[in-house]
């Protein structure tokens, strides 16, 4: 039996309420500064736990990643999370977000954590940061950027000299960001994270260093720590000697804290991750937990004395292009749309049942909670809208992407594209009366076109799978659309380029001259849509009309595949394999007035377009 650690150093339990900090707002630019009547306090490790501003502390925290909330609902949603009891709310940071391009930097709107985190301490809340620059997150490519895949000879998350090169250009741009809003200097962020769960995936202890002594060197004189999942082998491969270990886990507290105690004699027992809940692939269940037995966990840990960051708090939205995907050796997983997590915050700010049992519970132990959630944000009448336009995808190429000539295909990040969909094309030289059409380097789907219509589907999963096909002396046009549906996360397929990186092929003879057109879909202003149809790639135009914006849900009954943009705004996939069988239209993207729903449906579009006031996620396991 793993025994109780004290939080304090007399080995009392006091229990340290946070204040609501006064602080002024931050600049979204480096360089910022806090509020200077704000003392410093500072969260430090004893033998037996933390100590914040010099007294006896426990952690509880809450999961919300900034980029997967609308930055109009950060405040509603840290509040949801506050009043659940949580005296800290943690967040990863994606590089890949920031820097879409290499020496790009963005940090606005939904990239301007600097304001997220100052809306957070100014609730009085405590701020762990995970700044990676690997944090899988189910976040596309685990927060790396694409283009770091335009070199074949790059190795990631170890002393590779390029990849170091770009990792440390990286953090002299982020860390004078959150440098200003550490609690050294008067801010909410009193934590950050080295890397992220590394032994799951290298034992390169000198590269877990470099990132360590890069972030002090850079000015972070917060506490340092590692996460790693709570087997052995994780915990010795990502441990860095001198820095605090934190476990990740799901189940069994008392095994996983044991596994940590193995590791780390001394110190604070953290979980990181306490897994209460979990993500959706397409294809698969949507995955829901038992309240009570996450409930009876968490209960346990609190008593012991570990401090615990529940994962998630709220889980949110893979907007736009942005879901991860895992593989298992054998199966391709892409992530839905959804990241609901069946975390106590819903994907809408629902307060769920586990809400209130987990508030209850920290409530029990950490005495009344004084805050209550806002109201609900109100919600769209349910309505059915037909489409009144169409703009075929084939006719629409030269408004959408530029062709580039090349002897054979290339991968997306050989092209500096990182997400979306492309597009190649050639013509097939003489008579092929009964062949195969074979791609290989296929990531991820594929659909064939001849001559314009439509051959068939070939996936990644099943590489050896082909296309029969009869070409009469003539010849005919071929046209392979490629869709990236999310760079691998998580395990050692990391280097996962999307497109086409081998050949294709017609029987044994590849074919040469290509024609290839990125298409990230990042602007589609140059659309025309004239009249319906309803078969074979193209994009499908919606309007309707409100009197007050609200959130809504958006639903494709008859449709098979595709992306959804409201006003512009990338909502993200739908898939007719579900789970998720609605899309999350946040209050702040619609209008009041017109508004414009643009659907691309990659197959067979639907008859109707449905608004609802509620979310479907789908059945569960």
């Amino acid at each position: 039996m793993l025994k109780p650690i004290a939080v304090g150093l007399d080995g009392s339990r006091e229990r340290v309420a946070v204040a609501d900090r006064d602080m002024t707002h931050l600049s979204t630019h480096p360089g910022v500064a806090v509020n200077a009547t704000r003392p410093a306090v500072q969260l430090t490790v004893t033998n037996s736990g933390f100590l914040h501003a010099g007294r006896p502390h426990q952690i509880i925290s809450a999961a919300i990643h900034y980029f997967r909330v609308h930055p109009d609902s950060w405040d509603d949603r840290l509040r949801r999370l506050r009043a659940m009891g949580v005296n800290t709310v943690e967040t990863y940071i994606a590089w890949n977000l920031h820097e879409p391009v290499p020496g790009q930097h963005d940090f606005t709107g939904q990239a301007d954590v600097a304001r997220f985190i100052t809306t957070a301490g100014g609730l009085g809340l405590d701020v762990i940061v995970r700044p990676g620059p690997y944090i899988c997150a189910e976040w596309e490519f685990g927060g790396l950027p694409a283009w770091l895949l335009a070199d074949p000879d790059l190795r990631l998350r170890c002393t590779d000299e390029r990849y170091l090169t770009a990792v440390d250009a990286w953090f002299d741009v982020l860390l004078p960001v959150l440098v200003p809003l550490l609690s050294s200097n008067g801010g909410p962020v009193v934590a950050m994270q080295v890397e992220n769960e590394y032994g799951s995936y290298g034992t390169d202890t000198a590269y877990l260093q470099h990132l360590r002594d890069g972030l002090i060197r850079r000015g972070a004189d917060c506490l340092l720590f590692t996460a790693d999942g709570a087997t052995d082998p994780c915990q010795r491969g990502g441990h860095i000697p001198g820095t605090l270990a934190t476990a990740t886990f799901g189940s069994r507290p008392e095994n996983s804290l044991a596994v940590l105690r193995r590791h780390q004699p001394t110190g604070p027992l953290v979980s990181m991750e306490y897994w209460h809940g979990w993500f959706d692939h397409w294809g698969e269940h949507h995955h829901v937990r038992d309240t009570q037995e996450a409930v009876d966990d968490l209960d346990w840990m609190l008593a012991q004395g570990a401090s615990v960051n529940i994962y998630m708090g709220h889980g949110g939205t893979n907007f736009g292009w942005w879901n991860g995907a895992n593989h298992d050796g054998t199966t391709y997983q892409p992530t839905c749309t959804s990241y609901d997590y069946d975390a106590p915050v819903g994907e809408a700010g629902e307060l769920t049942e586990k809400f209130h049992a987990f508030r209850n519970v920290i409530a029990r132990h950490f005495g009344p909670i004084r805050h209550e959630p806002p109201t609900l944000p109100a919600r769209l009448t349910p309505r059915v809208l037909k489409p009144s336009g169409t703009a075929s995808l084939r006719a629409s190429l030269d408004s959408l992407s530029e062709p580039l000539q090349r002897v054979a295909p290339e991968p997306m990040e050989a092209l500096g594209q990182a997400y979306g969909l492309i597009h190649y094309r050639t013509r097939v030289r003489g008579s092929f009366p009964d062949a195969t059409l074979r791609i290989s380097g296929l990531a991820d789907r594929a659909q064939v076109f001849l001559d314009g219509a439509p051959l068939g589907v070939l996936e990644r999963d099943r590489p050896m799978d082909g296309l029969p096909l009869s070409i009469d002396a003539a010849g005919a046009e071929l046209e392979v659309l490629v869709e990236n549906m999310g760079r691998i996360n998580y395990g050692p397929w990391l280097e996962d380029r999307k497109g086409i990186s081998g050949g294709v092929r017609l029987d044994t003879q590849y074919q040469f001259g290509w024609e290839i057109r990125p298409l990230p879909l990042n602007d589609l202003t140059g659309l025309q849509f004239g009249r319906l149809a309803t078969d074979g790639p193209a994009f499908h135009l919606t309007e309707v009309h409100l009197a007050t914006p609200a959130d809504g849900f958006i639903a494709l009954p008859g449709w098979t595949k595709g992306m959804v943009w409201l006003n512009g705004f990338a909502l993200g996939r739908y898939w007719d394999r579900g789970p998720q069988r609605t899309l999350y239209a946040p209050a702040p993207v619609w209008r009041t007035g017109r508004n414009e729903i643009v659907v691309l449906e990659l197959h067979q579009a639907g008859e109707t377009v449905e608004i609802r006031d509620r979310p479907d996620l789908g059945l569960t396991g």
